[in-house]
């Protein structure tokens, strides 16, 4: 471990002093459930400056999510999402996503920080967090800055983070009265598995039932996470009919750019896409009529 420095702070504050003291290049490691893969394979070797953020407890809580916007500190794991009846009842999307990610022993230490850090177009919360409508707040030794989740993600492997700053914490907003979400996600096998077509789904229905809004996500078919825009608009103020929603679905792969790669190729992610939305509408459609899904 010559010419290799390992920081583990206690507090945020020493956290973003040492990351100013460090300089560009220092990494940063929570769970290390990415880190730790990309440098065994190879794929990415560990930077010679490496800060641990694990016993950072200001950013393991979750706090909100009835009344107020739901904040989640980026520490908080795939797990802790999965078990919550809270994020499990109103945020559904998300516990389905995290209920996804790897095995139970990767939930127990994989954070929701470094799932967006880590910017995989196949990572299973952006697309929930993208209808949702969150934001990340961005911290560092001179301020906090806030972006949209689709600000930033930037593309494979690259976010808006900068160098020296933490990605502290996720604040969604409240949600709509009768409104559900879904995830879905098509893979090869249950457990540990990335996702070859994914999408999260939010419907917001009105009193007569009609379709007030819907929102669209889908994972792994384009350089991030994205929203179908001519799907949602296709659904605005319309009766949701199994018709609609197949054609809303329909509509979703136009947004798709998927590319061949060792687990699907392209021709087959983009057939697929409609397959997996009209799964992820039907159960948020089923949810936000209060029926179980």
């Amino acid at each position: 471990m010559t010419g290799r420095t390992y920081a583990e702070p206690a507090t945020l504050d020493e956290a973003l002093r040492i990351l100013g003291e460090l300089g560009p290049g220092a990494g940063v490691v929570a769970g290390g459930t990415d880190i730790v893969v990309g440098a065994r394979s190879g794929k990415n070797p560990l930077p010679d400056a490496l800060v641990a953020i694990h016993r950072l407890a200001e950013l393991d809580s979750v706090a909100g999510g009835s009344s107020e916007p739901l904040r989640l500190g980026a520490l908080v794991t795939h797990g802790s999402i999965e078990a919550s009846p809270l994020l499990r009842e109103r945020y559904s999307a998300l516990a389905d996503a995290s209920a996804l990610v790897g095995s139970p022993a990767t939930r127990h230490v994989g954070t929701l920080g470094g799932n967006l850090c880590n910017a995989s177009p196949a990572m299973e919360a952006g697309s929930p967090l993208l209808v949702y409508g969150a934001s990340v707040e961005l911290t560092s030794g001179s301020g906090s800055r806030t972006l949209t989740v689709e600000d930033f993600l930037l593309g494979p492997g690259k976010s808006a983070r900068a160098d020296g700053e933490l990605l502290t914490g996720v604040s969604v907003p409240v949600l709509p009265e009768r409104s559900g979400s879904a995830y879905v996600r098509l893979e090869y096998r249950r457990a540990m598995e990335i996702a070859v077509v994914g999408a999260a789904a939010l419907v917001v229905l009105d009193g007569d039932g009609r379709c007030a809004e819907a929102r669209i996500a889908l994972t792994a078919v384009a350089p991030t996470c994205l929203r179908a825009g001519a799907a949602e608009a296709s659904l605005a103020g319309s009766e949701p009919t199994p018709e609609a929603l197949a054609e809303a679905a329909r509509l979703s792969a136009d947004a798709a750019s998927p590319i061949d790669d060792v687990r699907a190729p392209a021709d087959y992610r983009r057939a697929m896409v409609p397959v997996i939305v009209r799964r992820a509408l039907e159960n948020a459609l089923a949810r936000a009529r209060g029926e179980e899904r």
